[in-house]
């Protein structure tokens, strides 16, 4: 495996929940960045959450207090529970792991799809 492998897509009311996974068994797991990034059609990919190796987070300000981004270093998974979730949160959802030095490695999953139905 040379990319993260990410789970847990699909189709989702308005006000529902999903639990995206997100899995990269490479031995560097347990030191690397983990985040998720989404991306629409025509617009930058962006970031939406992502872990460091102290487990300390950070949210993009469009899904705090919905979203909790956290790592199981155990099972080389790394997890997004979205709650309360809107149809501007329908996007292609993208894990990312990267070095915590500049220039490091960066390697992305091929993403899943979440859509939020009205």
């Amino acid at each position: 495996q040379v990319q993260p492998v990410e789970s847990g897509g699909g189709l989702v009311q308005a006000g529902g929940s999903l639990r995206l996974s997100c899995v990269d068994s490479r031995s560097i797991f347990s030191i690397s960045v983990m985040g998720w990034y989404r991306q629409v059609p025509g617009k930058q990919r962006e970031l939406v959450a992502n872990i460091h190796t102290d487990h300390s987070t950070t949210y993009a300000d469009s899904v705090k207090g919905r979203f909790t981004i956290s790592r199981d270093n155990a099972k080389n998974t790394v997890y997004l529970q979205m709650n309360y979730l809107k149809p501007e949160d329908t996007a292609i959802y993208y894990c990312n792991a990267r070095a915590t030095w500049s220039g490091g490695y960066d390697y992305w999953g091929q993403g899943t799809q979440v859509t939020v139905s009205s």
